[in-house]
Parts: C-alpha cells; sequence; structure tokens
C-alpha cells in the first residue's frame, strides 16, 4: 500500500488544558496533539522491552488526563489513560500524549492497542518510517485500524500500551 505522509501534528503543544471532549473513538486534537521521543529510532522501539523501559506516567498525571477531560468518575476497565503515540512507537510520556480511551463502544482501547501492534511491526519489517506510523496514529488510528488486515484485528494483545 502506499504510504502519504500526512501534515505532523505539532508534536507536544496542546491547544487546551481543560474542557476536553473526545470525539470517540479519537481524542480531542486540541488536548491530545500527541508527543514523541525524537530520539526514538527504529533500532531502539524495534528491541523487547523498550517500552517498559521508558514507561513513566504517575497516577498524579493520570488524574490530570481524566480532570482536562471532564471524566469525574469511573469504573475500573473502563478508561485506561493511553499513550497516543504509543511507547512502542516512540511516544514519549508527556501530558499531551495521553487521554482517556475508554473500553467501549468498540473500536475503543482494546482495538487501538492491536493498531499499536501492527505500526509497530510494520516499522520493525522496515514497511513504513518511525515518523510516518507516528502521524497516523496521532492523527486517525481508526481509518489504520479500518484498513488493517483482518487477521491483525483479531489478535490478543502483547505489548499493551
Amino acid at each position: 500500500s502506499k504510504s502519504s505522509f500526512g501534515p505532523e501534528p505539532k508534536w507536544g503543544a496542546p491547544t487546551k488544558t481543560t474542557g476536553c471532549q473526545a470525539s470517540l473513538p479519537l481524542q480531542d486534537k486540541a488536548c491530545t496533539p500527541g508527543a514523541i521521543f525524537p530520539d526514538a529510532t527504529k533500532a531502539k522501539i524495534c528491541v523487547s522491552g523498550y517500552a517498559g523501559s521508558v514507561r513513566n506516567v504517575p497516577q498524579s498525571v493520570k488524574s490530570k488526563v481524566y480532570a482536562a477531560y471532564g471524566i469525574t468518575s469511573r469504573k475500573p476497565g473502563q478508561y485506561e489513560v493511553d499513550h497516543l503515540v504509543s511507547l512502542q512507537l516512540g511516544g514519549s510520556n508527556d501530558i499531551s500524549n495521553l487521554w482517556p480511551e475508554p473500553a467501549t463502544p468498540k473500536p475503543g482501547f482494546h482495538e487501538k492497542d492491536r493498531v499499536e501492534n501492527y505500526l509497530h511491526d510494520q516499522i520493525c519489517k522496515g514497511s513504513i518510517p518511525v515518523l510516518e506510523a507516528q502521524i497516523q496514529i496521532a492523527t486517525n488510528w481508526l481509518a489504520v485500524y479500518n484498513r488493517m488486515p483482518q487477521s491483525n484485528t483479531n489478535e490478543q494483545d502483547t505489548d499493551v500500551e
């Protein structure tokens, strides 16, 4: 499939920090444009265990993420504080890369986890550059989900974000 780099998001530069409204299943792009580690190269992110080695989101930050999106109460498993550009794709722990993603309605965070795994595989196989995967997932992960080979949409979550 041919690749097209869309416009690059303004990484790490939200234009809003309160009153965020997700247009499910996508984030509020004004609040959550995404953020990346510029030095997260293919060589780094394709090493097993990379995501775990850089994960660092304290509970205090998670609470701020829920507050920004106006979520005052939640049940276990209803949301996860998601890295929009997942760690395994070179995303960072910056709050501009975090949003409260619901499990339902589907596609929700379980389905997005599979998109992350799929794009990670594509990067590590050399099919797409890291930046392209980052732009695709930050701009519209649902579009990636909808065009993924069906086998990928039924896999179990592996490197869960």
